[in-house]
Parts: structure tokens; C-alpha cells; sequence
């Protein structure tokens, strides 16, 4: 019997040493190890407005926290995909913010699929929007591995 109890004190004693040492963002391998904050930001409307202001708040943060204490993705879904179109007016913006902040940019393949039916072709997306299975499943996917969403 004695031997049961630390098998199991053992056991449990591992299983949170491994939490402890995993941390509690493990989203992403490109996430950022040191980063004191980790933020997804939400776009999901179509209005260039919103989509300026998202690119805004994404490069406050970084300013703000520095690019190796904050990690931040952009999930763009529904109506909000047109910010990851190839031909978006803040392409530059984006660009800037992968290149100098390493924020990583998600788009709802869901979303694409739509677009393509009504567009009759698949959009033209950005070269650096990485494409997930669904926008909302990776909001939630990020919350659960502590990130805090941000919908401007």
C-alpha cells in the first residue's frame, strides 16, 4: 500500500513538474518563450476602419511591451479575411509587423472556402496568412493556452 501512495506522489509530482516546465502557452511553435503577454486579436469585419485599427493596436503592444515580450497573432475570419487579401491596402503594414514584431497573421479556411463560392474563385491571400481550419477553433485553441483576445 505504501508503495502505491508514492508511486501516485510520484506520478502527480512529475505531471506538474512538466506543466511547470511546458508553461502555460504552448500555441505555437513559433511562439515566443520570454514573452510576458500573449495576445490573439480578432478581425472579423470588413470595414477598413477596423482593420487599420487592429494593424494599430498590434504594433502599440509592440511598442509598448517590446517584440520579445509580447506575442501576437491576428485570426481573420468572415467578413474580417479581406484584411489578408493579397491586394489589402495595409499589405506594407503587414508586412512590417511580420518582419519587425514577428506577429503571425491566421486565415479561416472556412472562411476561404465560402469566399470561393461566392467569388467563384479561391482569393488571392497574402503569401504570409497562414491558413487554419476555422478562425473561431483557433481563437478558442489560443485561449485555452492563455493567450486574451483583443477584438478592437
Amino acid at each position: 500500500m505504501c508503495r502505491k501512495k508514492i508511486f501516485t506522489w510520484l506520478t502527480f509530482s512529475l505531471l506538474g513538474l512538466a506543466l511547470v516546465v511546458a508553461g502555460p502557452v504552448q500555441a505555437d511553435k513559433n511562439s515566443k518563450p520570454f514573452a510576458e503577454k500573449h495576445i490573439v486579436l480578432q478581425i472579423s469585419d470588413p470595414n477598413p476602419f477596423k482593420q487599420t485599427l487592429v494593424l494599430n493596436v498590434a504594433n502599440n503592444l509592440l511598442k509598448h511591451y517590446g517584440n520579445d515580450k509580447v506575442d501576437i497573432e491576428i485570426v481573420a475570419f468572415g467578413p474580417g479575411l479581406r484584411l489578408l487579401f493579397a491586394d489589402n491596402s495595409n499589405k506594407g503594414r503587414i508586412k512590417n509587423l511580420i518582419d519587425n514584431g514577428d506577429v503571425r497573421f491566421s486565415a479561416c479556411s472556412n472562411t476561404i472556402t465560402a469566399m470561393s463560392k461566392k467569388l467563384g474563385h479561391p482569393p488571392e491571400l497574402n503569401a504570409s496568412a497562414i491558413k487554419v481550419s476555422a478562425g473561431v477553433v483557433r481563437i478558442l485553441d489560443l485561449i485555452d493556452d492563455g493567450y486574451i483576445l483583443i477584438k478592437p
